[in-house]
């Protein structure tokens, strides 16, 4: 079995969900762990765990950020961390995956499926394996308990309720 282990400066995990119907709002999480281990022969038998610290949230608005910290969004001090657990991996080609798992936010678990891309592998010029990913997908906020919203007097809703996001992460084959 080979681990994989999270290159966290070479990564990143990032959000956006629509403002007030006219804009977007990007974000980012700047703790998170990600594991995976495999046979070695592909990503098709991998298991993969990730854990998102949910007050590592940020937007570049620190009012903001307190507010997703708070209990109307992520409730962090109740609700530590985001996970995902892998159940299913289906190779769609060379470089394509679907990637479905557990995802938990905020006490509540639903199963999702996320389009990854492989980005292929690499030996770094210390020797070490590298392999690089990138993740994309959406959710319905409203499915894990993160309903707070505000009608607006010119109709519709201050948030929407779907977020997508998008994840390049690299690995380090661990020794």
């Amino acid at each position: 079995m080979a681990t994989w282990n999270l290159d966290p400066a070479h990564s990143e995990i990032e959000f956006k969900v629509r403002h007030m119907m006219i804009s977007t709002v990007k974000g980012q999480f700047t703790n998170f762990d990600i594991t995976v281990e495999n046979d070695g022969e592909g990503l098709e038998n991998a298991k993969i765990s990730v854990d998102i610290k949910t007050d590592s949230v940020s937007t570049n608005n620190e009012q903001r950020d307190q507010h997703l910290k708070s209990e109307d969004f992520f409730g962090a001090a109740s609700h530590p961390s985001i996970t995902f657990v892998s159940t299913k991996i289906v190779k769609e080609d060379e470089e394509e995956y679907k990637l479905t798992g557990d995802l938990t936010i905020k006490g509540n678990t639903k199963s999702v499926t996320f389009d990854v891309e492989f980005g292929g592998t690499s030996q770094d010029p210390w020797g070490n394996q590298k392999a690089g990913y990138t993740v994309t997908g959406k959710i319905n906020r409203n499915d894990f308990g993160l309903t707070w919203n505000a009608a607006l007097e010119t109709g519709g809703v201050m948030v929407s309720d779907e977020v997508k996001f998008q994840a390049e992460v690299q690995f380090i084959l661990a020794n």
